[in-house]
């Protein structure tokens, strides 16, 4: 996914150029020509108007009054043609910011969602590379905004240019080419200022990290317990003045450097109005030439500025589009097979056969030549110490990572040699780190098949195996509660949304499970760790009926849930230390008996504590 910065080079430039167009006219057709009408129109505008006040100004001189009306209604004409042009333009560059913005979304998330591993989002780089994208994507029509500014300004300045070769050739050179220097000047600040919003990009998140941690009823019992909040707001505000200083440094070399631009074209300005006046003071030019002169002179400089700072926030923006071309470019990260297998119904088992694997070459390898069937329609249950590389192993068998050596077998059919997606239907999961989605109850549960989602008999049924359709029946709206408190519900904005107990959240998980229990393979990654003894007990009872005759992986510390698994695996330092059954592994009296006699021993002891 990239280093920690990179410099397209001019190529890459303009294939952006070309990309970023080709999507602004695809999203808003009719509103791009529109906006370039307008901006033709607001484009001669000013050299028109300044002709007819040349005009005006020579035909009042000579004391020629007979066209100041037809002048004065031209005029006024041009005028109110520029204003209407003006504020058709603002409603049309709004229309193409939505049309555009909403297609690069979908354009970035879809590729998002596309990718089949995990490794991106667990990647620094590719974070600050998708802050920098999502920035794009939410103002992508600034692309054909500048575009169409630095036209409208070369016609302005074309005009401008044509009015005063007539009046002076030489200080027409003079006047085009002092903006040169600055084009190339601002270019390189412009350059400046997107390496310095890749340097802060790590700050600028870690920034919105503390701010999220003070602002979440998830974080607030501890903040509050152990009196946290100056100490995150202090953390909060220094990745603020770090990030600050970073701009600064960036906004002042930029005004210094703008500052002796506007000094020097000021200076080139002046000496071309003092010549102007000389020259009519010797009756070389007409009070309308002077008129002319300094409405030109200005009209050039201005739409020269125009010009350059148009195409350097183009070429900023394009820096930044580079990132929205590389996410969307990337393709899915996982190798696609060349010839895709069908993955047949499971009958035999799954094997992971000399498994070694490890995130990259900088880290230490979690799992090493680990050897393990898994036989169709039977538990096995994966037990060992924290990093013993359990939960590594179920990212391995849904496919979100690769063995970096071995292989999984799924009837022997090698899984790299199936799409992900055929994979993944084919699996149920529960896992540790589940998600709270801020949906409602009926959705919250729906998302573990979609196709169930209007089914209400189904989603029901599971919400009853896994416990926790009375809870969800007793929501202030049923099952089409939103459960969230940043958000309140359609039924009645004024009040707040609800909040489900740990145990709950757990539950409706279980819920998503079970609306997959038909599938192949299930997954149950401590499954009943936010879960009293009693609902374990519950769950643990469903989850048995659920699993047996079908094929099943369980992860779990509390031992005690393992002795009806078929097998049980003890993984330490990413191998495979012992494996049997619940009997077999007491009596061999290795990791898997220690660990289950100290968890046995406490409710012994408590229990003959007790008179």
């Amino acid at each position: 996914m990239g280093g920690r910065r990179e410099t397209p080079g001019f190529s890459h430039l303009a294939a952006g150029a070309a990309r970023g167009a080709a999507m602004v006219c695809r999203a808003a057709p009719a509103q791009v020509i529109g906006y370039l009408a307008v901006t033709l129109v607001g484009a001669g505008a000013p050299v028109v108007l300044a002709w007819l006040t040349k005009a005006v100004l020579d035909g009042i001189a000579r004391g020629e009054v007979s066209a100041l009306p037809g002048q004065a209604v031209g005029i006024a004409v041009i005028t109110t043609l520029a204003a209407a042009a003006a504020q058709a333009g603002q409603y049309l560059r709004a229309e193409v910011d939505r049309r555009v913005s909403l297609r690069a979304k979908d354009e970035l998330f879809t590729a998002i969602c596309g990718f089949t591993g995990l490794a991106p989002f667990e990647s620094p780089a590719f974070l600050d590379r998708l802050r920098m994208a999502q920035q794009s994507a939410s103002n992508p029509g600034r692309l054909i905004d500048t575009a169409l500014s630095a036209v409208r300004s070369a016609i302005t300045v074309a005009g401008f240019v044509g009015s005063l070769l007539v009046i002076s050739p030489l200080f027409t050179g003079l006047v085009l080419l002092s903006a040169l220097p600055a084009f190339l000047i601002e270019l390189r600040l412009s350059r400046s200022r997107v390496n310095m919003m890749w340097r802060i990009g790590p700050v600028e998140r870690r920034e919105m990290f503390y701010a999220r941690l003070m602002s979440t009823a998830e974080a607030a019992k501890e903040i509050r317990l152990f009196d946290l909040g100056s100490f995150l707001r202090g953390r909060m505000l220094g990745e603020v003045r770090t990030a600050n200083a970073a701009r600064r440094s960036v906004d002042r070399r930029e005004f210094a450097v703008q500052a002796g631009l506007a000094g020097a074209a000021a200076v080139v300005a002046g000496i071309g109005l003092v010549w102007a006046i000389l020259a009519a003071g010797q009756g070389s030019l007409s009070v309308g030439d002077v008129s002319m002169f300094v409405a030109a002179v200005a009209g050039v400089q201005s739409a020269l500025n125009t010009v350059v700072s148009a195409g350097v926030m183009a070429h900023e923006q394009l820096l930044i589009f580079h990132h929205h071309i590389r996410i969307t470019g990337e393709g899915p990260g996982l190798p696609a097979p060349a010839e895709p297998a069908v993955l047949p119904e499971l009958r035999g088992g799954i094997e992971l056969r000399d498994v070694w694997f490890r995130y990259s070459d900088e880290h230490p390898w979690v799992l090493r030549g680990v050897d393990l069937f898994i036989p169709h329609g039977q538990t096995v249950a994966l037990v060992g110490r924290n990093g013993a590389g359990k939960s590594t192993m179920v990212k391995l068998l849904c496919r979100f990572y690769d063995p970096t050596r071995g292989s999984i077998l799924w009837d022997g059919v090698d899984i790299r040699d199936v799409p992900p997606e055929s994979l993944r239907a084919r699996v149920g999961a529960v896992f540790q780190d589940f998600v709270a989605y801020e949906l409602t109850a009926r959705e919250n549960v729906g998302v573990g098949d979609l196709t169930a989602a209007q089914d209400h008999v189904r989603l029901e049924r599971a919400a009853r195996e896994a416990g926790v359709h009375d809870a969800v029946s007793a929501l202030p709206y049923g099952y089409d509660t939103l459960l969230s408190r940043d958000f309140a519900p359609e039924q009645d904005e004024e009040e707040d949304g609800v909040l489900l107990s740990g145990g709950q959240w757990q539950r409706l998980a279980l819920a998503r499970a079970f609306l997959r229990s038909d599938r192949d393979l299930m997954i149950l990654d401590e499954p009943s760790a936010g879960l009293d003894a009693e609902a374990e007990y519950e769950v643990h009872t469903q989850l048995a009926r659920l699993r047996r005759g079908r094929t099943s992986v369980v992860i779990t510390h509390r031992l005690g849930s393992t002795r009806d698994a078929d097998a049980i695996v003890v993984l330490s330092d990413g191998v495979v230390t012992e494996r049997g059954t619940h009997a077999e592994l007491l009596a061999a009296g290795g990791t898997y008996a220690g660990l289950y006699g100290r968890q046995a021993s406490g409710y012994r002891d408590d229990l003959a504590a007790r008179p």
